[in-house]
Order: structure tokens, then sequence, then C-alpha cells
């Protein structure tokens, strides 16, 4: 009955439930980017490995935890010393990497016979980078000490210039430029987890020794760069990062405490000065999305909310309509035995059904706008079944709640009113 009120009634029925259609369509599609995001997001930030202590200048937990960016920004520069002094005087330290051009002021594009990369980021690292990054090498070897110390001109490959410039070819020995300086090829690092799950260029990258680095883009200075509100100096991202991995039999949070303490001491700061540097695990970098992610998705909720709202109040003045309208067809249910509840019931299952339907378009809308943003951009996608699950809940829940005052004036009808009502 209910599919058959609904069916000879098409317009009315569809401009009902355009309001849950539309509030359906937005919770399922921004749950499938936002899901997509958070797992592609939380994978790259497991790439630091659940131990890895990165020592920063600033970062983007620094910028999410309220820092202006003109504050962090006078902070003074991580260098190779402060990289040395680590290694050297805190014993729960195993493993410590220097990586430089990470803020993106070294990039250039490379060359190999008559074909060239994009843009590139080109990395300084010691021979711990693959060790300390969780990096595989998908060929070849990476750097050892002597060839660091000794400035030597070789290069990593990521992905996306081992692609670009040997597709068909072994990369091992060959010779690449950078600008007019040639590059031994000695290695190719395996896919990266992009962050977020973008082609944002997580394997846009070349990796040469940190010593080869400072010999081509200049030394990381001490000190900070000055800043003037209003102005951009690029001095400000030219600074190093320090990877820090501890023993196997020392603990991440000792670790931590050792180059904290020693930071804090080159840096001279008081006891009563916070830190003028940052320590990012992958623990409070999941802590920091969590919070940013659960407040996304309550907006999404809000939001979508108020869309189901006006759709709810559309059917609950349609579900009205309908009852005035079938006045007499009440009567006549009743005089022939039908019950309160089974009148009641009848309003409610209609409603419900109807909101049902626009739930059932809103998922498969919602749907259809992730894997077209997905198929289109390349951005993550997630549709967990859950989120059909509660698209249906919602949308039936929409109908009950609001078709239940409508319902229960028909209940309540009398049989010989209803009669006699024109």
């Amino acid at each position: 009955m209910s599919f058959d009120t609904l069916r000879s009634n098409k317009m009315r029925s569809a401009l009902t439930i355009i309001g849950v259609v539309i509030g359906i369509t937005s919770i399922v599609g921004m749950t499938s980017l936002i899901r997509g995001f958070d797992e592609s997001l939380r994978d790259s930030i497991r790439a630091l490995g659940p131990n890895t202590i990165l020592v920063q200048k600033f970062s983007g937990l620094t910028i999410l935890s309220g820092k202006s960016f003109l504050e962090v920004a006078r902070r003074p520069n991580i260098t190779i010393e402060d990289a040395r002094a680590i290694a050297r005087e805190c014993p729960s330290v195993g493993l410590v990497d220097v990586w430089l051009g990470m803020m993106g002021n070294s990039r250039s594009r490379m060359y190999y016979g008559h074909e060239r990369t994009k843009q590139l980021a080109i990395l300084g690292a010691t021979e711990n980078f693959a060790a300390v990054n969780f990096v595989k090498l998908e060929m070849g070897r990476f750097f050892v000490p002597g060839e660091v110390d000794h400035r030597k001109q070789l290069v990593v490959l990521g992905q996306t210039p081992y692609l670009s410039l040997f597709p068909n070819t072994d990369p091992i020995g060959k010779k690449v430029r950078l600008g007019a300086d040639e590059f031994t090829v000695i290695g190719v690092l395996g896919p990266r987890p992009n962050l977020g799950g973008l082609a944002q260029g997580a394997d846009d990258l070349a990796v040469i020794p940190y010593t080869t680095h400072e010999k081509f883009f200049g030394k990381v200075l001490k000190g900070s760069a000055k800043i003037t509100p209003g102005t951009f100096n690029p001095a400000v991202f030219r600074t190093a990062m320090v990877a820090v991995v501890p023993r196997e039999d020392a603990g991440r949070e000792q670790a931590m405490r050792e180059v904290e303490a020693l930071m804090r001491a080159r840096h001279t700061l008081k006891l009563d000065q916070p830190n003028d540097f940052d320590l990012a695990t992958q623990d409070a970098a999941l802590k920091i999305w969590d919070q940013v992610s659960q407040a996304t998705f309550l907006a999404l909720v809000v939001i979508s909310s108020i869309a189901l709202m006006v759709g709810g109040i559309g059917v609950m003045a349609i579900m009205m309509i309908s009852v005035t309208e079938r006045t007499r067809e009440i009567g006549v249910r009743k005089a022939l035995g039908a019950r309160r509840r089974e009148i009641l019931w009848q309003f409610l299952i209609e409603a419900a059904f109807l909101t049902s339907m626009g739930g059932l378009l809103g998922i498969a809308f919602g749907s259809a706008i992730g894997l077209i943003v997905h198929w289109a951009s390349g951005f993550p996608v997630s549709l967990p079944w859950w989120s059909f699950a509660l698209g249906i809940g919602f949308s039936a829940s929409v109908g009950i709640f609001f078709g239940l005052f409508p319902a229960i004036k028909a209940s309540r009808l009398d049989p010989i009113e209803a009669l006699r009502y024109e």
C-alpha cells in the first residue's frame, strides 16, 4: 500500500524526499572522502615507525596546536651539529639521520639524455636514511659512511624520477644531471605512502649525501632567520630535520627525554621557557589528527542533520496532507474493524518507506560522488558498510520521527466523523 501510494503521487513523493536525499548524499559522500583521507594519512604517519623521533624547527603539529606561523618561524634552526651532539651525548639513541631540503627549499629537475623530470625535492641524508625512514630499496644500495664523508656525487632515485628517466632501463650506474653536475645512480627507493593518498609528490624526490647537499644548496646556518611581518624570508625553511631511533634496549620516552634535555641546553633555554623546537612522534601526530578528524566529522553530522531536518519537516507536511485527503479511507477501515495501532502503523510505515527510498537514493548519489572525485583527482575514498547502514538508519528514523504526529492524528480519527468527511 505504501509503494502504491508513492507511485500514484510521483512528483509529490519526489519533492518530499529531496531534503532527505541531500542529507544522506552529504553524509555518505563526505564520509567516504573523510574516511579515505583518514586511512591513507594514518598510513603515511605510520611510515615514520613507532619509535622514530623527529627533531624539527617547527611542524604542522605546532600550527595545529594553535601557535602562529610567525612565532615558530623565529625559532633557531636545527643544524648538523645538533644531530652530531645527539648521536654523541644521548646514550639511549641508536640511529641518527639528518634530512636537508625537507622544507622544499632545494628543488630541481633531473636529466638523463633527452629525458627530464618535473621539479623534484632533492633531499640530503646520511647513510641511515633507509633504516630510519623505513623506506625499502627497490634496487641497488644506499650510501656508505665514506661516501657521505667525501661528498660523493651519488643519488638514490625516488619512483617518479626512476619511471620518468629509466622506464625500460636499469638505472644503476647511470649518470644523471642535476643542473650542470653529474650524479651516479646507485639505488632506487620503493613506493612511499602519499600524504592522505593524494598524488601530491611523496615519490617526487631524489636523495643525495647531506654533505653533497650542503655543497650544492648551501649549509644550514646556526640561529634563526630574520622575520618581518608582511614579508616572506625563504631562509625560514633552510633548516635541518633530525630523525632519531632509540636503541632496542632503551625506550622511546627515555630517548626523548635525553634529546629534549640536550636540545634545551644547546639552545640555552631557562627552566620556565618553553621548547623552541618540536619533538614529533607517530603517536603525537595521530593524536593531533584524531582531534582534527573528530571535529570535521562532527561538523559534517551537524550540517547533514540540518538537511535531514528540513527533509523531515517536508515529510511531516506531506503526511498531514495525506491524512486529510484520506480521511474517508481511514473511516472505512475503522468501520470495518481496523484498530488504532493498525492505522498508526499504516502511516508510520508509509513515512518510513518514503524516507528510506530517499536514503537509498542518497547512498547511491553519495557513493557516486566519492567515486567520481577519486577517479578525477586520485583523492582516496572509503565506502565502509556502516556508512550505508548509517544512511538507511538516519533516513528511516527521520520518517518515523516526523511521521509519528500525522500517524497519531490519523489513528485517533472518529470513524463516524471520518465517514461523513467531504
